[in-house]
């Protein structure tokens, strides 16, 4: 926790001060983190001076000008010189060093001082104890409070009292503090830091108790005070005088007890690691989307619990003799050939380079295609060339929608793959040719002639074939496709990105349509209307909407219409 917790008191000679404090330092050199801390026993790398790093220090010098290793003494603020101090004001006698715990897996070093060293953050806990005790006070004097802004710090300030039978109203008055920078990280700490500095008040304020009973057993200090004053006593030497003008006593003396500010270092490092431990930042990264979902379904796991992976045969006609095997290096064979083992092979990048190597009007033809469900045909002789297009169509629409052959001997039908490569000698059937439900493109390998250097992609030119004409208006989501690719601003991460965020925008709106229509009942065609009018989906939407669909996570499907089964079934028994 980025915060300092102290301990302050009211002094009746030098006012608010400053008693006690415990802070966290962080180790920020992580070239240093293999050093081994085991070769010097009592320290770490994380006490040394050098390496402490305040979270309250400014963007200036960071570097605490006291050494803060266990054999020396911290050094006080020059305005706080320890001749200045009283008793009840010292926490440390002069020469006495603070405390330090060190948490070896955090790389964090928790350090107790009489004051803060670094100057502004002295400054912030100054300022906060003395509003603590004097303005900024609950009814009653005593229980926790917020103050604060974000220039001098966030403070929660618990003030209690001690009884003390020679001070004056027998009792002192003190409060522990917990600076932080972050209000809502305090905030919402309350409650955990409130229950336990409440816990360490009452143990202070119970040894203070039993002493102040004690003293009060064997001379009450009450009628002790009324025979010793004087029958001429001014009201101002009467309000001067105090315990029989003895001077202020410690804290430790209060309660007897010796080890007070180890345990409060003890309490306060405690405090501080836990409220840490307590409240982290976590990266949401939102529910899975269609395509993770569709990706672990597509996992086949056997009974004794392994995943089957599907790798592709290899032909016996390849494998080589034994006696040449001892020399070869063992690799595994994948599904399909990576694309980065044929960088020199004339190969699709992405969807972006596919539109400029087609040209804008044959790439919005290909792209309506794909994103309402026409089988896509790509024929070539180069098979990398004709799987790399096929990856980057594949991006416009939901993995669920792709069934794929990146390269096939035989036609196959569109029920079986909608994404198909063939070799260029393939024919396709006449009863396909005749429906409007495809689009084939073929690549045309010829001679590199004067106009090769113009091409994007050099040797090779593409015919497009669709026997079906585009309406005047296009799916929505085409149009929001087109101009992300189309945008020069956008790099081609940031063109990934919103190609996804879309298909996830409409993917949402095709579960809305699915329980509606498929999982909701019968439903009417104003019904269904209506419905679309809500999503903002034309009726050039309706075809994407209807293909998508097919998309759906088998998880998803069937959580929906059992869902409907059973509202179903209670509304039938009701």
């Amino acid at each position: 926790m980025n915060a300092i917790i102290s301990l302050c008191h009211f002094c009746e000679k030098h006012g608010p001060s400053v008693l006690f404090c415990t802070q966290a330092f962080h180790s920020h050199d992580p070239h240093n983190d293999k050093e081994d801390v085991s070769s010097k026993e009592g320290q770490s790398y994380y006490s040394r001076c050098r390496r402490l790093k305040s979270p309250f220090q400014g963007t200036g010098d960071q570097t605490p000008t006291g050494d803060l290793t266990p054999g020396t003494p911290t050094s006080l603020p020059a305005r706080f010189k320890s001749s200045d101090l009283c008793e009840a004001c010292r926490s440390l006698l002069p020469g006495q060093p603070g405390f330090i715990s060190n948490d070896h897996e955090a790389k964090v070093s928790y350090v107790s001082s009489q004051h803060p060293d670094h100057p502004e953050v002295f400054s912030l806990v100054r300022q906060a104890c003395v509003r603590s005790l004097s303005c900024e006070v609950c009814p009653g004097r005593e229980g926790p409070i917020f103050f604060g802004d974000d220039q001098r710090g966030h403070v929660l300030s618990h003030t209690f009292f001690i009884k003390d039978s020679q001070a004056r109203g027998f009792q002192r008055w003190y409060s522990i503090l917990v600076v932080m920078m972050d209000k809502v990280y305090l905030l919402n700490s309350w409650p955990f830091l409130v229950k336990h500095v409440r816990t360490v008040i009452d143990e202070l304020q119970a040894k203070a108790a039993k002493v102040y009973d004690t003293e009060q057993a064997k001379c009450p200090q009450r009628a002790h005070r009324l025979n010793n004053l004087s029958l001429n006593a001014t009201p101002l030497s009467f309000r001067l005088q105090r315990g029989a003008n003895k001077a202020a006593r410690s804290l430790i003396e209060l309660i007897n007890d010796k080890e007070v500010f180890k345990s409060l270092h003890l309490s306060f490092t405690w405090i501080l690691k836990a409220g840490g431990n307590r409240m982290t930042e976590r990266l949401l990264e939102g529910p899975p989307t269609e395509d993770s979902i569709i990706d672990l379904e597509s996992q086949e796991e056997t009974e004794e619990g392994f995943t089957l992976v599907v790798t592709k045969k290899v032909s016996t006609e390849s494998v080589p003799p034994i006696e040449e095997l001892q020399s070869l290096e063992i690799s595994l064979p994948t599904s399909e050939p990576s694309f980065e083992d044929n960088k020199h092979e004339p190969q699709i990048t992405n969807l972006r380079h596919l539109a400029k190597v087609l040209g804008g009007a044959r790439m919005h033809v290909l792209a309506y295609h794909v994103v309402i469900g026409n089988q896509v045909i790509v024929r070539g002789k180069n098979k990398i060339l004709v799987k790399s297009i096929i990856t980057a169509l594949k991006t416009l629409v939901p993995r669920g929608c792709c069934r794929t052959e990146p390269y096939s001997d035989t036609y196959l039908e569109s029920w079986k793959c909608n994404f198909l490569g063939l070799s260029p000698d393939i024919n396709i059937p006449n009863h396909i040719k005749n429906t409007e439900q495809y689009v084939m493109l073929d690549i045309l390998e010829h001679s590199q002639d004067k106009d090769s250097d113009l091409r994007m992609l050099p040797g090779y030119d593409f015919n497009l074939t669709a026997s079906s004409v585009l309406p005047e208006k296009v799916p929505t989501v085409l149009t929001k496709m087109e101009l992300a690719l189309s945008n020069e601003n956008f790099t081609d991460s940031v063109v990934d990105e919103c190609l996804t965020c879309l298909k996830e925008e409409w993917m949402n709106k095709v579960k809305v349509m699915f329980k509606f229509t498929k999982a909701g009942g019968n439903r009417t065609q104003s019904e269904t209307q209506k419905m679309l009018n809500v999503l903002k989906a034309n009726d050039e939407d309706q075809a994407v909407l209807r293909y998508w669909m097919t998309g759906l996570s088998v998880q998803y499907r069937t959580h929906m219409l059992a869902a409907s089964m059973n509202q179903v079934s209670q509304s039938t028994l009701t």
